[in-house]
C-alpha cells in the first residue's frame, strides 16, 4: 500500500497559501480529475485523495492539526465524499454556483433534482453492562424517524387524487440559467421554484401528511449486539435511518455504545485488566488464591517471592476479538499490601523475621529524577 502524500503535495501548492489559494487549487483539479470528465482506472482515487486534502486543508482547526501534528492530528472519518457528486453539483455545494462550458462536461451531466437520493442516517445511543459488551446480547431500542405516510402512501396527495406534473419545469425539477463568472459563461442549475425540485405539485394535499408524503413514527427494534464490543464502539443498522426521496434507499442507523463501568474489572482492547491485593506472607511464601474472571472464579499460584507490581496473564480470559474466533487475556497485578497496624505476636513474628535477615538498613540511592526535582523546588 502506498504511502500517503502530504496533503499541500496532493494540491499543488506550498504550506503558506490562504484559503482562496486551496480553493482554487480544489477547483482545478477537480476539474482534471472528477470521475464525470475523467474516464481513467485511477482518477477516482485521485480525486479522493484531492477530496481528502481539501477536506482538511479548507477547515482551519484541521489544518492547523495537520500542521503541528501530520495525519496523526486529524481524522478524515466522516469527510464528505464528493466523488459520488456530478461535478455541477459538486460546484454549486462548494462555489455557489453550477458548471457547464468551463467545466468539460454538459448540464446533461448533472444528477436531476428529482432523482432518486438516499435517505439521511440517524444516530441513536444504546447502554451496555460490562457483562453484555463481553458476552453479547439482545436489545429492544425505539427509533422516531419519518416514514411514508399510511394514507396517501407517501405522493402526498389526497386519496383519490393523483400529483401533477410542474408546468415550470416539465417535471424536470430544475431550471437553467446562464451566469457570467469570473471563469466564463456558465450555466447555473437550480431547484425549481415552483415545485422545490420534486417535478410534480400536489394540488390536494393528504390531510395527514400535509402534502409531505412523510409522517413521523416511533417503532420499535430489535438489536444483536455481538459479543466483544466496546464502549464507543458503532453498530450499523442498513436501511433504518430516513426514507430516500423520489425512490432512494433508506439511509442506515447507527447506534453508539454507552458501556457501564464495572466495579473492579477494566478494558484494554480485548484485555481484561485486574488489580489484586495480597500480604506480605503470600508474596513471600507464595500461595494459590482465587481471582474472579468474567467466567467466573479461576485458582491462580502466586509463587514465592512475588514482588508488588508483578503481573499474572491468565490466557484466553479476556474478551472476545470482534469478528475472530479468539479471546484475550486477563493481566492480573498483584499488590503487596503492607500492614498499619499489627498484633503484638505479629510484631514478634516480625521482629524474629528481621533479626534473621540482618538489621542493617540500606539507603537506596537517590535517581536522576530525585534530584532535577530537588532542583527545581529549591
Amino acid at each position: 500500500m502506498a504511502a500517503k502524500r502530504d496533503y499541500y503535495e496532493v494540491l499543488g501548492i506550498p504550506r503558506s497559501s490562504s484559503q482562496d489559494d486551496i480553493k482554487k487549487a480544489f477547483r482545478d483539479l477537480a476539474r482534471q480529475y472528477h470521475p464525470d470528465v475523467n474516464k481513467a482506472e485511477d482518477a477516482e482515487e485521485k480525486f479522493k485523495e484531492i477530496n481528502e486534502a481539501y477536506g482538511v486543508l479548507s477547515d482551519t482547526e484541521k489544518r492547523a492539526a495537520y500542521d503541528r501534528y501530520g495525519f496523526s492530528g486529524v481524522n478524515t472519518q466522516g469527510m464528505p465524499d464528493y466523488s459520488t457528486m456530478d461535478l455541477s453539483d459538486l460546484f454549486e455545494t462548494l462555489f455557489g454556483f453550477g458548471g457547464m462550458s468551463g467545466f468539460g462536461g454538459s448540464s446533461n451531466s448533472r444528477r436531476r433534482q428529482n432523482a432518486p437520493r438516499r435517505g439521511a442516517d440517524i444516530t441513536g445511543n444504546l447502554k451496555l453492562t460490562f457483562e453484555e459488551a463481553i458476552f453479547g446480547t439482545e436489545k429492544e431500542v425505539e427509533v422516531t424517524r419519518n416514514e411514508r405516510c399510511s394514507v396517501c402512501n407517501g405522493t402526498g396527495a389526497e386519496p383519490g387524487t393523483e400529483p401533477v406534473t410542474c408546468a415550470t419545469c416539465k417535471g424536470q425539477g430544475e431550471v437553467r440559467q446562464v451566469q457570467q463568472t469570473f471563469l466564463g459563461s456558465m450555466v447555473q442549475v437550480v431547484t425549481c421554484p415552483t415545485c422545490g425540485g420534486r417535478g410534480k405539485i400536489v394540488e390536494s394535499p393528504c390531510r395527514n401528511c400535509h402534502g409531505s408524503g412523510l409522517e413521523r413514527m416511533t417503532r420499535k427494534m430489535k438489536v444483536k449486539v455481538p459479543a466483544g464490543v466496546d464502549d464507543g464502539n458503532q453498530i450499523r443498522m442498513v436501511g433504518e435511518g430516513q426514507p430516500g426521496a423520489n425512490g432512494g434507499p433508506n439511509g442506515n442507523y447507527y447506534l453508539e455504545l454507552d458501556v457501564a463501568p464495572h466495579k473492579f474489572f477494566r478494558r484494554k482492547d480485548s484485555d481484561i485488566l485486574l488489580d489484586i491485593d495480597i500480604n506480605m506472607a503470600q508474596a513471600a511464601l507464595g500461595d494459590e488464591i482465587t481471582v474472579p474472571t468474567v467466567d467466573g472464579d479461576v485458582k491462580l499460584r502466586i509463587p514465592p517471592g512475588t514482588q508488588p507490581g508483578r503481573i499474572f496473564r491468565m490466557k484466553e480470559k479476556g474478551a472476545p476479538v470482534l469478528n475472530r474466533n479468539e479471546r484475550g487475556n486477563q493481566m492480573v497485578t498483584v499488590n503487596v499490601q503492607i500492614p498499619t497496624s499489627l498484633t503484638k505476636q505479629q510484631e514478634e513474628l516480625l521482629t524474629t523475621l528481621g533479626k534473621t535477615m540482618g538489621t542493617d538498613i540500606k539507603i537506596q540511592e537517590r535517581g536522576f529524577f530525585d534530584k532535577l526535582k530537588d532542583a527545581f523546588s529549591g
